[in-house]
C-alpha cells in the first residue's frame, strides 16, 4: 500500500534533566552517571549526556532533537550508565517511553523510577511540534513502514602531493545502507544509502591522521547538483571531493502485504481445474465442480531426518496409487522432508509419473557408503566453495558448511537446481505447490523459546507472515536496505537453501530427547514468555530480562535443545524498516505476535543486519504454519508425522500454540487406548468452528502392515519378518543419527508408509467427499 506525500513530520526534543537518589556500582566512591537517548526511526547513533562524575542525584539538563514521522511507531531508549573506566558501563536504569503519547505543542515531564518502591527518578521532558510544510512518501501494510530513500554519489579526486593524496580514506553516513567505507583517493565513486529525512552527515577523515576530519550535514546539501569541497581545509589540500544527492530508489522491492502472491493466486486457479478433475474421478460426482466448490487440500510432513526423507516418498507413492495426488495443492516440508520435496521438484512432471525412477534415486543415496564426504578431496571442494560463496557477498556461517556436506550425504554431486527453479513444476498446476518452513530467531543469547518467528520458503517467494513482507525467491541472500534492493546476489544452490531447514539434524542431536519431552514441560517454557504480551504497555516500560527457567530438567532441555551450536547468517530483508504506530493491534500481526519482545519494536527483526534461519525443531516439529494463513483457505490436512516417540505429541503441542494465538485449529481430543496404541490414520475436526481445518493424522505406526502384505492381503508365515518394521525410539535402524540404512530397511520403510496411506483409502475418500460438500454448502449460503 502507498501512502503519497504523508504529512505528520514533527520536531521531537528530549530534554534530560536530572536524576535522584541513583544507586551506586562503586565500591567508594558515588556513581559517574551519564544518559543515553536512541530512537531509531530518527537517528542511527545513540546519542549521549556528559558525564556528572561522584554524584547520586546527577543534574544534566541537556536536550536533543530528533524529526519524526508521526504513522510511526517512535519509541525513544533512555539509559542511564554508570561509567567505569577500566569495565564495561554498567546501566542503572532501561525504560521506553512512546512518542505516540505526547500532544503536539504541550511539554510533558516524565519520572521514570528504578524500583516500585519509586527509589531512584530519571526526570525527563518531551515536546512534540508539528512541522508545516514537510511531508513524506510512505509505504505501508499496516505492521511494517518504509520511507523515501536518498542516495549520496561521491568521488575523491588527488590534490597536491599525489604521494600522500593515495593513502586510505575513511568515509561514514551513519545509519546509512553502507554504514562506513573505505577508499583511496582516485579509486572511483562511492554511494551511500540512506534515510531522506534524517538528520544526517558524512563524516571524512585519513586514517594516517585521524585528526583532519570533515563533517558535511547532507540536509543541507541541494539535490542532484554537483557539490565540490576541498580537504584537508587546514593544511595544504589532498584531495577534492565532488558530492552530489539525489533521490533514492522509489518502487520497493519487499512486498507488503497479507495475501498469497499473484503467481500463488493464479497457480491456484489452475491447480483447482486438475484438482476438479480428479476429485470427480475418485469421488465419482455427478456434474462438474466449479472453482469455489474445489476444496484447498494440504500435505503436511514433519522433519525427521532421512526417516522423514524416506516415509514421505511412501506416502505420495501411496497417494499416487489412489488417485489422489492429483487431489492436493499444498505440500509443506520441514527439516528431512525437504529433501524429498527438493528432489522430486527437480522434474516439472513428477506427480504424473510413476515414482520408481525417484525411489530408486533415494535408495541409492539413503544405502551408500557416507565415509567420503570428509575426505580431504571433499574438505577442498568445500573451503573452495565456501571461499567463492563469501566472494560474492554471502555472510559467513558455518550452516554453509552443513549445506555442502549436506549435499554430499544425499547427492552424488552438486546439484544447481534453485528455488525458483521449480516454478516450472507449477507453471500448469501439475503438481502442488511446496512450502519449505524455517525459524527466524535472534542472536545466540535467546532461546527458540523466548523468540521465534516462522518464515516460508516457496517457489514465487520467501516472507516472514508475521510482518506481511516477501521478497522473490530469486532475491533470497541479496542485500536491502528500506526495502529496496541494494544488492543483487546470485541466486542459491539449493542446497545452500537445505543447509538452513534441516541444520538441526546437523547439530547431532537425538530427536527422541526433544520430541519426547512432555508437551506441558515444552508448553510451560513458552507460555512463559508468551503470557504477559498482551499486558505489555509500550508507552512507558522498563525493560525486564526474559523470565529464567525453573528446574534442573527444563535448564537441561533448554541449555542442550534450544541453544545453536550453528551461527546462521542471512542478508535480512527487513533491514531498515520501521513499524507503524499501530502494528501491535494490526489482526494479522497479534495472530502471530508470540513472545515478549514482540512489545519492543526497538528490538525486533527489522533493526538486525542478518537472519538468523534454523531448523523448525528447534520450536516444533511441524510445517503446518503456511497452511493456516486465512488467505490460503485451506480445508483438510494431511498430516504426515514421523516422530519416533509420540505419536500426536506435535500435533498437540501445534494445537495448544493455535489455542493460545486465536488461530482455528481443530481440538486434538484422544482416548486412552488411541494414546497408547495409535491407529495408522486419526481424524479430527471441530463442526463449530468450520473455519479450522480438518486434519487426517498419519503417524508413523506399524499396526495392521505386522499381519499384511497389503490392504485386505494376510502375510503367510514366510512373510512375517518382512512386516517387523523396528520403530522403537530407543534401538531404532531409523533414529534420527543414522544417515546410512540397509536396503532391507529402506525398502521396509517404504512399504510401511506406502501402505498406511493405501490401507486407509476409505477415510482420505470420506473426508475428500466431506470437504467437497462444505464447501458446497458454503456456496449456496454465499459470503457472510
Amino acid at each position: 500500500m502507498a501512502l503519497a506525500k504523508v504529512p505528520g513530520t514533527c520536531l521531537l526534543t528530549v530534554r534530560v534533566l536530572q536524576a535522584h537518589s541513583l544507586p551506586s556500582r562503586d565500591l567508594v566512591t558515588p556513581s559517574d552517571c551519564y544518559v543515553t537517548v536512541w530512537l531509531p526511526t530518527a537517528s542511527s547513533q545513540r546519542l549521549q549526556t556528559r558525564t556528572v562524575k561522584n554524584c547520586r542525584n546527577p543534574i544534566w539538563n541537556q536536550s536533543f532533537h530528533f524529526r519524526i514521522h508521526s504513522l510511526l511507531k517512535n519509541v525513544v531508549e533512555l539509559k542511564v550508565f554508570d561509567q567505569d573506566l577500566l569495565t564495561k558501563d554498567d546501566p542503572v536504569l532501561s525504560v521506553l517511553f512512546d512518542v505516540g503519547t505526547l500532544r503536539p505543542g504541550e511539554f510533558s515531564r516524565q519520572n521514570f523510577s528504578l524500583s516500585p518502591q519509586g527509589e531512584g527518578l530519571l526526570e525527563v521532558e518531551f515536546r512534540l511540534q508539528h512541522l508545516t510544510g514537510c511531508v513524506e512518501q510512505l509505504f505501508s501494510n499496516g505492521i511494517l513502514v518504509a520511507r523515501e530513500l536518498a542516495c549520496l554519489h561521491m568521488r575523491l579526486e588527488e590534490a597536491g602531493d599525489q604521494k600522500e593524496a593515495r593513502s586510505k580514506v575513511q568515509l561514514e553516513v551513519p545509519g546509512s545502507c553502507e554504514g562506513q567505507q573505505e577508499a583511496s583517493v582516485g579509486s572511483g565513486s562511492l554511494s551511500f544509502h540512506f534515510p531522506a529525512c534524517w538528520e544526517q552527515e558524512l563524516s571524512i577523515h585519513l586514517q594516517n591522521a585521524p585528526q583532519e576530519q570533515l563533517k558535511v550535514p547532507l540536509r543541507v546539501l541541494p539535490s542532484d547538483q554537483l557539490v565540490r569541497l576541498v580537504f584537508p581545509t587546514s593544511q595544504e589540500p589532498l584531495m577534492k571531493v565532488e558530492l552530489k544527492k539525489e533521490k533514492g530508489p522509489g518502487e520497493l522491492a519487499v512486498q507488503l502485504g497479507f495475501g498469497p502472491s499473484s503467481e500463488e493466486q493464479a497457480f491456484l486457479r489452475r491447480r483447482k481445474q486438475v484438482v476438479a478433475r480428479a476429485l470427480q474421478q475418485v469421488l465419482q460426482l455427478e456434474g462438474d465442480l466449479q472453482e469455489d466448490e474445489v476444496p484447498v487440500v494440504a500435505v503436511m510432513a514433519t522433519g525427521g531426518g532421512i526417516r522423514a526423507m524416506t516415509s514421505l516418498y511412501g506416502q505420495l507413492a501411496g497417494l499416487r496409487e489412489l488417485g489422489l495426488l492429483d487431489c492436493i495443492s499444498y505440500i509443506t516440508g520441514a527439516s528431512g522432508s525437504t529433501w524429498t520435496l527438493t528432489n522430486l521438484y527437480k522434474d516439472p512432471e513428477w506427480s504424473q509419473k510413476d515414482l520408481a525412477g525417484p525411489t530408486e534415486f533415494l535408495k541409492t543415496q539413503v544405502t551408500k557408503s557416507k565415509l567420503g564426504v570428509l575426505a580431504p578431496s571433499q574438505l577442498q571442494w568445500y573451503r573452495k566453495e565456501l571461499a567463492e560463496r563469501a566472494r560474492l557477498g554471502h555472510p559467513t556461517c558455518f550452516t554453509n558448511l552443513w549445506a555442502l556436506i549436506n549435499e554430499a550425504l544425499i547427492h552424488d554431486g552438486p546439484c544447481n537446481h534453485k528455488l525458483s527453479d521449480q516454478r516450472e513444476a507449477l507453471r500448469h498446476g501439475q503438481n502442488p505447490m511446496p512450502i519449505y518452513c524455517a525459524l527466524n530467531t535472534k542472536s545466540q543469547s535467546l532461546s527458540t523459546f523466548e523468540f521465534e518467528e516462522w518464515c516460508e520458503f516457496t517457489p514465487y517467494e520467501v516472507g516472514l507472515p508475521k510482518y506481511g513482507a516477501f521478497i522473490p525467491s530469486e532475491l533470497f541472500g541479496s542485500e536491502f536496505f528500506m526495502g529496496r534492493l541494494m544488492k543483487q546476489l546470485p541466486e542459491s544452490r539449493i542446497c545452500f537453501l537445505e543447509g538452513i531447514w534441516t541444520n538441526l539434524y546437523a547439530a547431532n542431536l537425538q530427536d527422541s530427547l526433544y520430541w519426547s519431552s512432555e508437551p506441558s514441560q515444552f508448553w510451560d517454557r513458552w507460555a512463559q514468555n508468551q503470557a504477559t504480551i498482551d499486558k505489555e504497555q509500550v508507552p512507558i516500560l522498563k525493560i525486564e530480562e526474559p523470565p529464567s527457567t525453573t528446574g534442573r530438567i527444563a535448564e537441561f532441555f533448554t541449555d542442550l535443545l534450544t541453544r545453536r551450536p550453528l551461527a546462521q547468517a542471512t542478508h535480512n530483508f527487513l533491514r531498515g524498516l520501521h513499524f507503524h504506530k499501530d502494528y501491535f493491534q494490526q489482526p494479522h500481526f497479534s495472530t502471530w505476535k508470540a513472545t515478549k519482545l514482540d512489545g519492543f519494536p526497538n528490538q525486533l527483526t527489522p533493526v538486525e543486519p542478518y537472519l538468523c534461519l534454523l531448523d523448525v525443531g528447534y520450536f516444533i516439529n511441524t510445517s503446518c504454519p503456511p497452511l493456516l494463513q486465512p488467505t490460503r483457505d485451506v480445508d483438510l490436512i494431511l498430516s504426515f508425522d514421523y516422530n519416533l516417540h509420540g505419536a500426536f505429541q506435535q500435533l498437540q503441542l501445534m494445537g495448544r500454540f493455535c489455542q493460545e494465538q486465536g488461530i482455528p485449529f481443530p481440538p486434538i481430543s484422544l482416548s486412552p487406548e488411541e494414546q497408547h496404541q495409535p491407529r495408522e490414520c486419526h481424524e479430527f475436526s471441530d463442526p463449530s468452528h468450520p473455519e479450522a481445518p480438518v486434519i487426517l493424522h498419519f503417524p508413523l505406526v506399524n499396526d495392521s502392515f505386522k499381519d499384511h502384505l497389503a490392504p485386505g492381503v494376510l502375510r503367510t508365515s514366510e512373510e512375517k519378518e518382512a512386516g517387523q518394521v523396528n520403530l522403537s525410539p530407543s534401538d531404532s535402524p531409523y533414529h534420527y543419527t543414522k544417515v546410512t540404512y540397509s536396503q532391507e530397511d529402506v525398502d521396509k520403510l517404504l512399504r510401511l508408509t506406502h501402505y498406511n496411506i493405501c490401507n486407509n483409502r476409505e477415510p482420505l475418500l470420506g473426508a475428500l467427499r466431506e470437504a467437497v460438500q462444505r464447501r458446497r454448502q458454503h456456496r449456496r449460503q454465499g459470503p457472510e
